[in-house]
């Protein structure tokens, strides 16, 4: 099973990202937008891509996008389904000339993830997949490997972090996991490429108690969905994308479905 859209969707996020790719490791001209995170005009060449050709495929789904979000709540709240894009996320990668930014791209259907796709320029390789039709990644050659979560740690219990964004929260958090699991591996890498860890069976567990958006995220939940994983906030309840004012997301556990520490690892992240 599988989404009308889907495939087309693949060809997009490779043509953002070639798109993109001329201008890394390039002298760039870095823009700071009203939030002070950077933007550059491979930023706005992989937009452009997506928002022509997203809308070409379909005119009646809106898109949302990072670079155009500009959009009142009292329109978005209207929407029952509608594009969740991050042109170019890992921008301060990008800029820096390393692989691990990601082009990003969800269709959101009532607030739910129906399917994702995360792209690496760098390598050509996608991620994608939802809830309802598996998870894949698919190399430019044209190879692809199915993706499964993996229910016990094959050494070391692995955590993915942020290479650059952390919190006292998430720091004492992993401690605590530490005092479980014994000596954690950590796996840091940038952008989306966090859940697609966890996806791939390389990894264990990403809590993420510091701020992200919803761009950020949507996405690769569905790739992670799709391999029988699940992100929550800390309540238990699965991360959705419902209308609301702000595009930040709350703080979230990034894990595989049906581990018996999820319980203990909710209770964990809303420790004082």
């Amino acid at each position: 099973m599988s989404h009308p859209y889907l495939s087309s969707v693949i060809d997009l996020v490779r043509q953002a990202g070639e798109a993109i790719l001329p201008h890394w490791r390039s002298e760039l001209d870095v823009q700071n937008k009203t939030d002070e995170s950077p933007v550059t005009v491979a930023d706005m060449a992989a937009h452009q891509v997506l928002l022509d050709g997203l809308l070409a495929l379909d005119s009646a789904i809106p898109v949302l996008s990072e670079e155009d979000c500009e959009v009142p709540l009292s329109e978005r709240a209207g929407w029952t389904r509608w594009w969740l894009v991050d042109p170019l996320d890992g921008t301060k990668e990008f800029i820096a000339g390393s692989e691990e930014f990601t082009v990003n791209v969800a269709l959101i259907e009532a607030g739910k993830v129906r399917f994702g796709v995360v792209g690496l320029p760098a390598s050509g390789r996608c991620y994608y997949g939802g809830e309802d039709f598996g998870a894949w990644r698919s190399e430019v050659s044209g190879a692809t490997q199915p993706l499964r979560v993996r229910q016990e740690p094959e050494e070391a219990f692995t955590v993915v972090a942020s290479r650059r964004h952390s919190s006292p929260a998430q720091e004492q958090l992993l401690s605590r996991l530490g005092e479980r699991f014994g000596e954690l591996a950590l796996a840091n890498v940038g952008s989306s490429l966090k859940f697609c860890l966890l996806a791939e069976g390389a990894a264990d567990c990403y809590p993420r108690l510091a701020p992200t958006s919803q761009w950020d995220t949507a996405a690769a939940q569905g790739v992670l969905e799709g391999a029988g994983g699940e992100v929550l906030d800390v309540s238990g309840a699965a991360l959705r994308y419902d209308a609301r004012e702000s595009y930040l997301n709350p703080s979230f556990l990034a894990l595989p479905r049906g581990v018996d520490w999820r319980d203990w690892l909710i209770e964990l992240a809303n420790r004082e």
